[in-house]
């Protein structure tokens, strides 16, 4: 009797086990911290987020630096164009006032910066918002870091991954996508080509979309989910990756 107890404990446990989402910090916490900073990676990891989700453009000297817009105006109140501007005229910018006092002096930084500070057991998603011209000196970065197989690849541009897919093809690549219609077009070239995965908008995932994506071997990814309850629902449906501002809040409620 008390090896069936045991056998049907272990059971439970592995099922829940599987049902645990990863919680993906939106541009790390970036519900308290300036967004992409390392300051917003470090306070996510303090969270116990899975992993970090951050944006990537390419300067104009060819560093990687993590920044979510194709301008600084947003985050730093002064107004560059990333690619037209070189790395250190972007690193004299501040990247954290604009969040609070305490995060004065942030920089934008290189992406090697944050990806020094991923924990072992843990990944990073790296959303590349520019084109196939970051790939030498994206390649360039992991090779050095030294956690290239923590390392995951998002892109809402096809050709962008496709193209990160190849040149990364042990690293999990997804699609990402806000269009339903699109998703529908998409799904068996994703597979075809390779891709992991898609990543979603939630507002557009259902049970139909995950079904269809996991038949072809896909896994189903969200974005940016807030609401725990929205979150369940998902979870339930077979999204296997939550990517939210507040992974306190999801870490405490899934």
């Amino acid at each position: 009797m008390k090896l069936y107890v045991v056998i049907v404990l272990l059971f439970l446990g592995n099922l829940i086990a599987q049902a645990q989402p990863s919680i993906i910090a939106h541009r790390g916490f970036s519900f308290v911290a300036p967004e992409n900073t390392v300051a917003s990676a470090q306070l996510a990891w303090q969270q116990n987020a899975d992993a970090v989700e951050l944006d990537i453009y390419l300067s104009k000297d060819n560093r990687v630096v993590v920044i979510h817009d194709n301008n600084t105006k947003r985050t730093t109140g002064q107004d560059y164009k990333v690619a037209e501007t070189s790395a250190d005229v972007l690193r004299t910018l501040d990247a954290g006032l604009w969040k609070g006092e305490q995060f004065k002096g942030e920089k934008i930084p290189f992406l090697e910066e944050i990806i020094a500070t991923v924990p072992d057991g843990k990944k990073m998603v790296v959303e590349i918002k520019c084109g196939v011209e970051v790939l030498p000196a994206l390649q360039q970065v992991v090779d050095r870091s030294g956690k290239k197989e923590q390392l995951i690849f998002i892109a809402f541009g096809w050709e962008i991954i496709a193209a990160t897919k190849q040149m990364f093809p042990e690293n999990a690549c997804y699609w990402l996508s806000g269009s339903a219609a699109d998703v529908q077009g998409k799904l068996e070239d994703a597979a075809k080509i390779g891709l992991d995965g898609i990543n979603l908008n939630y507002k557009i995932v259902d049970e139909k979309t995950v079904e269809q994506a996991k038949a072809l071997g896909l896994e189903v990814l969200s974005w940016t989910v807030d609401d725990p309850e929205e979150a369940r629902r998902l979870v339930k449906i077979g999204v296997t990756g939550i990517t939210t501002n507040r992974p306190d809040l999801m870490k405490n409620s899934l």
